[in-house]
């Protein structure tokens, strides 16, 4: 597993070159999606008990100016930031690839009333669960047949 200053060298060579990490750019997170990631269905943003247990699995790193979690599959930065006057959470992802250094999966972005804890771990959990699940889909093509 990589140490915290590693972690950091990585964050700072994600975040200076963003357009070339991130090619898709940054997520902004609205409504429509919330909507589109199911995330309004069934009560799942109300729900905290999820967001507890995702926190359980990660080691957490705090620093003045963010919030880094990281296990054996994911590094993940929070940085709240204020852009004109405007707070905002930049969350950046990362899939951790042995023996390589991170990838960085995505970014996105939350301000508003997006802009709580409840929403950003909402929308972690649910990219970390897509991560996965795309990894698994992945794997099990390259798997020869029997």
């Amino acid at each position: 597993m990589l140490t915290p200053a590693q972690l950091e060298e990585v964050f700072i060579e994600f975040s200076q070159n963003l357009q070339k990490h991130a090619p898709d750019g940054v997520i902004a997170v609205d409504m429509h999606l919330l909507h589109d990631l199911g995330l309004l269905k069934g009560g799942k943003l109300d729900s905290s008990k999820t967001s507890e247990e995702l926190m359980h699995y990660f080691q957490v790193h705090e620093a003045a100016d963010k919030v880094t979690l990281f296990n054996d599959q994911f590094v993940v930065w929070i940085l709240p930031q204020i852009i004109r006057e405007t707070p905002l959470t930049l969350t950046f992802i990362g899939r951790l690839h042995k023996p390589k250094r991170p990838q960085l999966e995505l970014v996105f972005s939350t301000t508003g009333v997006y802009n709580t804890p409840k929403f950003i771990l909402k929308v972690l959990e649910h990219f970390l669960s897509e991560v996965i699940d795309t990894e698994a889909i992945i794997s099990s093509i390259d798997r020869p047949k029997k």
